[in-house]
């Protein structure tokens, strides 16, 4: 179900994760590419809570503050670390 991709992409965002990328450059020597730089990066995305606020279903959020909030996106990233490791 397309609506099951969509939750673990936003609890993905909700707990943050790691992405990497590699650059490979290339030559053309001898009639043959030969790499010649390849470069590897990693980042660490921190949680969103753009994306806790989404999982808190149907809870009124405008009326929390920044500290509450922080609160509940501590608890549902416990949560979803939990949830994580038992999978």
């Amino acid at each position: 179900m397309e609506d099951d991709g969509v939750k673990q992409a936003l609890k993905k965002c909700a707990v943050g994760f790691e992405t990497g990328e590699v650059v490979e450059e290339f030559v053309m020597e001898d009639g043959e590419l030969r790499l010649v730089k390849k470069k590897v990066t990693r980042r660490d995305i921190p949680p969103d809570i753009k994306a806790v606020k989404m999982l808190l279903d149907g809870e009124e959020l405008s009326s929390l503050s920044e500290e509450q909030l922080e609160s509940e996106k501590e608890k549902i990233i416990a949560m979803l670390k939990e949830d994580k490791f038992e999978q």
